[in-house]
């Protein structure tokens, strides 16, 4: 951990890395994005990329408690206030079949239970299966992504004026992410933010 997973500075809207001092990158300048904050553990880079590739696709679900620590750890480094709600962003029903579990889930039931606050794997739902994104470059992230959740017709009173959390493993360009908070805000969640294991750095970054 001492070697690997020292903290630094990130941009407090989508967690990527920037110089001491920095609160908020160019690009969310420009282009907020639609969640308002955003927790990144690690940076998504040796060893954490192979350790989340780990988990993600062969199993290794006995990852998932030291990994959950590293999310839980983060969030409570910054002045992020606990959410009503912690929800894991789901996964397409056919790709859910095929690995089995959802990794999101297994991370967030975890930090629920460390921070503690709410957690629901049925709330946020994944309406149609979609092309993985790191089949595709990044600008067509966004498109590949769009209109892919809804929140469960029957409970959207349960978001109502609520802050909302959202977690993934790995956010890149954080067009998922962005489009699943679209999703809870337009439910009537009152905020959202978004807590990631690992950012992936900027293709420029040193």
């Amino acid at each position: 951990m001492a070697r690997f997973a020292q903290p630094r500075p990130r941009c407090e809207r989508c967690a990527i890395a920037v110089p001491p001092g920095v609160a908020v990158c160019g690009a969310c300048l420009r282009e907020p994005p639609p969640f308002a904050r955003a927790v990144a553990a690690v940076d998504y880079a040796p060893p954490w990329d192979e350790l989340v590739r780990r988990f993600k696709f062969d199993a290794a679900l006995d990852l998932a408690d030291a990994l959950a620590d590293r999310i839980a750890g983060a969030v409570r480094a910054t002045d992020a206030r606990a959410p009503d709600w912690l929800l894991p962003v789901p996964l397409a029903d056919e790709r859910l079949r095929e690995r089995g579990y959802n990794q999101a889930w297994e991370l967030a039931r975890r930090v629920a239970r460390a921070l503690p606050c709410a957690s629901d794997p049925h709330l946020l739902l994944r309406t149609r299966q979609t092309p993985h994104q790191l089949s595709l470059p990044p600008a067509q992230r966004a498109a590949n992504v769009r209109g892919a959740f809804a929140v469960e017709p029957r409970r959207r009173q349960a978001l109502r004026d609520r802050d909302v959390a959202l977690l993934d493993d790995v956010m890149t360009t954080g067009a998922t992410l962005s489009e699943a908070a679209r999703s809870v805000l337009q439910a009537g969640a009152a905020s959202v933010q978004v807590w990631v294991l690992a950012r992936t750095p900027r293709p420029d970054a040193a």
